[in-house]
């Protein structure tokens, strides 16, 4: 990786026999500014597209932190609605391309994921971790709330698990807790037994019915068919909650503690 995506972050895909893998990086901690959001989003709509990909698999860089959220350096900087919406938008579309994608989606989820990690979590079609993928939803601790991301964590864990992780914003959740309610089909004691059981159940997968596994795929998201304007009407929820000043007294008390 080069010094400038060391500093900016990336997206980068690879294709090996019918398995694309998806990984993005950024070095605060794999957190997704606008542009890291609008790359996952185009790469996650080509990748269903290519008749060479039979599944994917969504990672990120790294073995601790899998994804701290969206970008304080990035919502600090918002001083309009239409910026603001536009920001949380980059979340609903990264949730949309994964809904919409025909091809299974797996997640490899290696450390911690807060707010919009958690999001990512729930918006894959299988999701494993280690025991070390504490989450939490953390959006209400800084003045706004899962908004976008909700209605995919409520769908994978239901609304109950999704309102005590939304209402305790500051609390982790272990990796154990969120297998029990549905977040992680599987949970394992290192990255290296996570690798090597997601490249064997990746392999098999793609031994399976192309066509069945797009029809389940289809039958998992259904009652979901709304959701372009469902993410865009939240999106906005967040776009105008960011502009209050309780929000960037919270951003600012964030980052300074980091």
């Amino acid at each position: 990786m080069s010094e400038s995506q060391q500093k900016m972050g990336s997206v980068e895909m690879q294709i090996e026999d019918g398995i694309a893998t998806l990984e993005f990086f950024h070095p605060q901690h794999n957190s997704l500014p606008s542009t890291l959001l609008s790359l996952l989003a185009k790469s996650i709509t080509e990748l269903g597209d290519n008749d060479q990909v039979k599944l994917i698999i969504l990672k990120s860089g790294g073995d601790r932190t899998f994804c701290a959220g969206a970008s304080f350096d990035e919502m600090i900087q918002i001083e309009t609605f239409d910026t603001g919406k536009a920001f949380f938008m980059g979340f609903a579309n990264v949730i949309n391309a994964c809904r919409k994608c025909p091809k299974l989606i797996i997640g490899r989820v290696q450390g911690k994921a807060v707010g919009g990690g958690v999001g990512l979590a729930s918006a894959v079609d299988y999701c494993m971790a280690t025991k070390y993928a504490s989450v939490k939803l953390s959006e209400l601790a800084v003045g706004i709330g899962p908004f976008v991301v909700g209605p995919a964590v409520e769908r994978k864990i239901g609304l109950s698990a999704m309102s005590q992780m939304a209402i305790n914003a500051t609390e982790w959740q272990t990796a154990a807790w969120a297998k029990q309610k549905g977040l992680f089909a599987e949970v394992f004691e290192s990255v290296d037994q996570l690798n090597e059981y997601i490249s064997h159940f990746a392999k098999n997968l793609t031994q399976k019915n192309m066509e069945a596994m797009r029809l389940l795929k289809q039958v998992f998201w259904e009652g979901c068919e709304n959701w372009d304007q469902l993410l865009e009407d939240r999106a906005e929820l967040s776009g105008r909650l960011i502009l209050s000043d309780d929000a960037k007294k919270a951003i600012d008390s964030f980052k300074s503690k980091a």
